[in-house]
């Protein structure tokens, strides 16, 4: 009876302590969200593709706000519950992953779409238990201006959030597409410093609404949309004025009849390329990786394009062209001169563009 008794009072601190330990994830998100629409999304989505295919376990952990401290006590947070590999997104939280890569040596983080640095960016450094990962956006951001030329838009309009490198490429991409296209049909182009813009903010708003609406009337017949939240407020704006977007970062056709096409990257792609490398033990930790072209990470929406004529064939030639390196694309506005005068692109002319500069 005894021994009965002790082999009952064995099982149940077995159940006790089993149902008291904390569920684990291998792969955590930090992130401030996973249905953002846009790039948060598109790596949670690399994420889940991964560990249900290969049977990891995952989760993701948002901040109580967005603040270095903040960031890493959720980062800490994530590797108490099992994280072995920290997975974050963009310039939120680049300081945060520089901090934490030291702190937990033993933990694989991925920084997609940005470089770990100092919070007064004086130091940029990728230590040997991360990786970061980013895009060359100036290459989809030319599909997209070229694509939009060959379809018949002409008169152009950009908009970025903020000045910062990633919507800088998108921007000059995107213009250098466009004049390389117009000078191949001989057609002239209405776009300049009128029609490109930063928001300088995320979220929507009125003034946004104006300043598209503005546009719209006075004769932008489509806007590339590089704003993260502020998307909406041109797409609303299309939508009222019967005119078209251009997305960018995930595909947007969905929020929207108006957005014919959007300059992907390809970001559930890249991460689910790195946490294959990390399961295989050929994680290039230390190295800050490109992905464009050539790595299929960059591209426009063709399958859910709403193109009048622009078609899939003249879309692949233009990006072999690209991937042969038959066509060097700038990324910031000094390339994009030497660009316009290597291409010979000057009978139709072309727009001063200072304010792609950062």
């Amino acid at each position: 009876m005894k021994r009965i008794l002790s082999l009952l009072v064995c099982i149940a601190v077995v159940i006790t302590l089993t149902a008291c330990r904390p569920e684990t994830y291998t792969v955590a998100m930090i992130t401030d969200s996973t249905d953002d629409e846009l790039f948060e999304q598109g790596t949670w989505k690399g994420i889940e593709t991964y560990c249900e295919e290969f049977g990891l376990t995952y989760n993701y952990y948002i901040p109580l706000e967005i603040s270095e401290d903040a960031s890493l006590d959720t980062i800490e947070s994530a590797i108490d519950s099992g994280a072995e590999v920290v997975v974050a997104t963009g310039f939120l939280f680049e300081t945060a992953i520089y901090e934490a890569q030291f702190k937990y040596p033993d933990v694989t983080f991925i920084l997609v779409d940005g470089q770990p640095h100092t919070l007064d960016h004086t130091t940029y450094e990728t230590a040997d238990n991360t990786l970061s990962i980013v895009f060359n956006e100036h290459e989809s951001g030319f599909l997209a201006g070229y694509a939009a030329v060959k379809d018949g838009y002409t008169n152009l309009g950009f908009t970025g959030s903020k000045p910062l490198p990633t919507v800088i490429r998108f921007g000059v991409g995107f213009i250098a597409g466009a004049y390389y296209a117009s000078e191949e049909d001989n057609m002239a182009l209405n776009f300049s410093n009128g029609t490109y813009d930063y928001f300088d903010n995320y979220e929507t708003s009125d003034d946004y609404r104006n300043l598209a609406a503005h546009w719209y009337v006075t004769g932008t017949q489509i806007i590339f949309a590089v704003t993260g939240e502020d998307t909406k407020s041109v797409i609303e704006t299309a939508e009222e004025y019967s005119t078209k977007v251009i997305g960018a970062g995930i595909d947007q056709s969905y929020l929207s009849s108006t957005v014919i096409t959007s300059a992907l990257k390809n970001l559930s792609t890249a991460v689910y390329q790195a946490l294959a490398d990390w399961e295989d033990g050929t994680f290039a930790g230390g190295t800050v990786q490109t992905k464009g072209v050539e790595n299929d990470c960059v591209g426009l929406s063709m399958d859910s394009s709403d193109f009048k004529s622009f078609t899939q064939e003249e879309y692949e030639l233009i990006y072999s062209k690209i991937v042969n390196g038959k066509i060097k694309i700038p990324e910031s506005y000094e390339e994009l001169i030497i660009f316009f005068s290597n291409e010979g692109i000057f009978a139709s002319g072309y727009p001063s563009m200072d304010v792609v500069q950062p």
